[in-house]
């Protein structure tokens, strides 16, 4: 059975803001369990992403595919931010209601009337996975394929598999850019595609190409947008059925007032955050973080989930009340990383769960909720499997 990580996120902050722990195949660093912590390390500008900052730096190691905005810091960062931002506009994603919409009755029509359904596998899974690819242009029949190599490598069962899956996807990412570049279309690879920057010599100084991006930026982002833009939304949603499930006087309120639907998104993302911790962050130069010497060089890994639990901002923080105000949890990180595309997992979680209540009124947990599992990594945590009663 898994050890509740908020349990232990409170017994941390009990003791401290900031402790020194052993993350396994990260190796030693730095954890930050409250919000004033969390908040002041997430926008400070000396502790930085990108890992040349490591002490322990060799190479830029794991299985991040390209170079991406999680790994630069500001000019890099912003400029890269800058590129992409006009489609993640909550403007972009109103316009994009209808096609989510259709998504999520198409899901619901295919579920059966009686008996029961995995709502990750049948649900919150193909939801986002084809929201996020539609946007970016991945053909229908690869979708299935690309998710399998992107929760290999957010979540992987191997080194080999996980390196396996980072070559996979390299190459098909690579082979569907050069595709989009020779024939564009309406989608945001295509236009991703059109601001690469030609390689070779010389290629590098010329000041009109100085906002496009060179290959390794154009992988990263493409890489980047195709495994956040629907690993996070995947547990967002069951995550969610999963809080409301075990708190049978939310959900019976959140049917008769549906209008709070967008109040218990939020309360999730703080009660059951998606995302545990926000990317490494490595000092680039020696500092204090509430009251502790952090030399340079070191890891600093923020709990996002521990933060959005500490009782000085949440009264009464292991409470799952939907009418809640959790303005200002961390569930999307804070400051310059805050997540690029929070506006689209607000939607497509909302009117998944709008809907699914609406169409199958008699949810109801098919098993013991105790003994479902629950997939962890360092960043990210989320059920494996969520049977439930339809009706």
């Amino acid at each position: 059975m898994e050890v509740d990580p908020h349990l232990v996120h409170a017994a941390l902050r009990a003791k401290g803001a900031v402790h020194r722990v052993f993350v396994p195949d990260s190796g030693e660093s730095w954890f930050v369990v409250t919000r004033e912590a969390g908040r002041t390390a997430l926008t400070d500008p000396r502790l930085c992403n990108d890992i040349r900052h490591s002490a322990s730096w060799q190479n830029d190691g794991g299985h991040a595919i390209g170079r991406n905005m999680l790994q630069t810091d500001p000019p890099q960062h912003t400029r890269l931010r800058r590129l992409v931002a006009g489609h993640f506009t909550p403007g972009r994603i109103a316009a994009l209601r209808p096609r989510i919409e259709a998504a999520t009755d198409d899901l619901l029509g295919a579920l059966p009337r009686q008996g029961q359904a995995d709502l990750v596998s049948q649900y919150a899974l193909p939801l986002p996975v084809t929201v996020i690819c539609e946007l970016l242009g991945v053909p229908v029949r690869d979708q299935a394929l690309f998710h399998t190599w992107s929760h290999e490598l957010v979540m992987p069962t191997s080194q080999e598999a996980a390196e396996a899956a980072a070559d996979e996807l390299t190459g098909y990412l690579t082979a569907l850019t050069e595709r989009k570049a020779r024939t564009p279309d309406d989608t945001l690879l295509s236009a991703l595609a059109a601001m690469r920057r030609p390689s070779g010599p010389g290629s590098e100084s010329r000041d009109d190409r100085a906002e496009g991006l060179d290959p390794e930026e154009l992988l990263g982002m493409a890489f980047l947008i195709l495994v956040a833009g629907h690993e996070t939304t995947v547990n967002l949603i069951s995550s969610t059925l999963y809080s409301l499930l075990t708190h049978p006087d939310q959900l019976e309120l959140l049917r008769t007032s549906p209008e709070l639907t967008e109040g218990a998104v939020e309360e999730s993302l703080r009660y059951n955050s998606p995302v545990h911790a926000a990317a490494y962050r490595f000092a680039a130069e020696p500092l204090e973080l509430a009251g502790t010497r952090i030399a340079a060089g070191d890891a600093v890994l923020v709990s996002l989930a521990a933060a959005s639990r500490d009782p000085r901002h949440f009264p009464d923080p292991d409470r799952f009340d939907i009418r809640r105000s959790a303005r200002g949890h961390l569930g999307f990180g804070h400051g310059l990383h805050h997540c690029l595309g929070a506006p689209l997992a607000r939607t497509e979680a909302a009117i998944a769960l709008r809907r699914l209540l609406a169409a199958r009124p008699l949810l109801a947990f098919a098993t013991d909720p105790a003994a479902l599992t629950w997939r962890s990594s360092t960043l990210l945590r989320g059920l494996v499997e969520l049977p439930l009663r339809l009706g």
